[in-house]
């Protein structure tokens, strides 16, 4: 009987022990690394899509000849206002950064039909002439023209076009909305219309979202006439000139357009031009401006334009002063020959004028 108590309590034991080790042999469902391992990177956090650094520049020009004047006791004018506006326009459509000029080309001639402005005056424009150009001491607000676009420029940005078309002018064109109208009592239809036309002109050219925004005209009058047999000519040859620089004065993007207003008149002084048509840039007569059959490249001149613009890109102000040209100011280098043969003097005069 004692035998049979030993031989049971031993079987008893060697199952309990059998037990223990099956719970123990149950693999675990994370194993801990050994004290040797070299330690595991967490999975980063997959966070939502950060807003690219890249912007679309746009140029935009709108130009008149609707304040010119016929010969009489006095000289007649022929007078080309010419707007224009430069834009930096995000991903989602709003303006970054935006800028705003004017120039106002006057040629005047007598009632004989001769041209009496020199045919080599400069034309500044109107930031240029800043407080020279004398709109302060009349203004309501005591603000010139050039302070006034400044403020209209930084309160489209951040808007939309449409939100830009939406604001609110009187039957003249001045705005009436309150948190503008202390900084901005001059007409802004013009000043819309050629941010909208920065903005459908506006493509993806290199610029980085914070690079500087800066325009440029540059204005002659070196091709006008007067009248003989023949009809005289008052034309203002305006270029433009957009362009984005970054923090080491490089040039990131560029844009350039081009317009020749022509405004006729007859040997007694009188203006025979249509006033109320709006002259388009070069750009906008595109292949109608008819330089292709006529280059030895076979390019037209906004396609030359749109060339050289591509050209400057990261190169500095003393880049482009040194390209090098012919008397005439077209091109020399065979780099650049074989899609730029127009003269490109006012185009390098208008990117120097932007990065003195």
């Amino acid at each position: 009987m004692k035998k049979l108590l030993t031989v049971l309590l031993t079987a008893m034991t060697a199952l309990c022990l059998l037990a223990g080790c099956a719970e123990k042999a149950e693999p675990s469902a994370s194993p801990s690394p050994s004290p040797t391992a070299p330690a595991v990177s967490p999975t980063p956090t997959v966070s939502a899509a950060t807003e690219p650094d890249t912007a679309k520049t746009g140029l935009g020009v709108v130009n008149s000849i609707a304040k010119s004047k016929d010969a009489g006791d006095s000289d007649g004018i022929a007078q080309v206002d010419s707007s224009a506006a430069a834009v930096l326009i995000g991903p989602d459509g709003k303006i970054i950064s935006c800028v705003i000029d004017q120039v106002q080309t006057k040629i005047t001639f007598d009632k004989t039909g001769s041209i009496t402005t020199p045919l080599d005056t400069g034309f500044k424009t109107k930031n240029e002439l800043a407080d020279e150009y004398g709109m302060k001491k009349a203004s309501d607000i005591g603000k010139e023209w050039y302070e006034q676009a400044a403020a209209f420029a930084g309160y489209v940005e951040g808007k939309t076009i449409d939100e830009i078309k939406g604001i609110a002018v009187d039957e003249s064109g001045h705005p009436e909305a309150a948190d503008l109208t202390s900084s901005v009592t001059i007409a802004i239809g013009d000043l819309v219309s050629v941010i909208e036309k920065a903005v459908n002109n506006a493509s993806d050219k290199g610029a980085g979202a914070a690079d500087k925004l800066s325009l440029s005209i540059v204005t002659n009058i070196n091709k006008s006439s007067g009248a003989s047999e023949k009809e005289g000519l008052a034309q203002a040859y305006s270029t433009y000139v957009a362009v984005t620089t970054d923090d080491s004065g490089k040039i990131t993007s560029c844009a350039i357009d081009a317009s020749q207003s022509n405004v006729n008149f007859d040997a007694s002084g009188k203006i025979t031009s249509d006033l109320s048509f709006t002259p388009p840039t070069k750009n906008e007569l595109g292949d109608e401006y008819g330089m292709k059959k006529a280059s030895d490249i076979g390019k037209e001149w906004y396609e030359q334009a749109e060339a050289f613009a591509d050209y400057v890109v990261g190169k500095t102000a003393d880049d482009v002063r040194n390209i090098a040209v012919d008397e005439a100011g077209h091109p020399t280098g065979p780099d650049i020959t074989s899609s730029v043969t127009v003269s490109i003097g006012d185009f390098k005069a208008a990117i120097s004028k932007i990065m003195q």
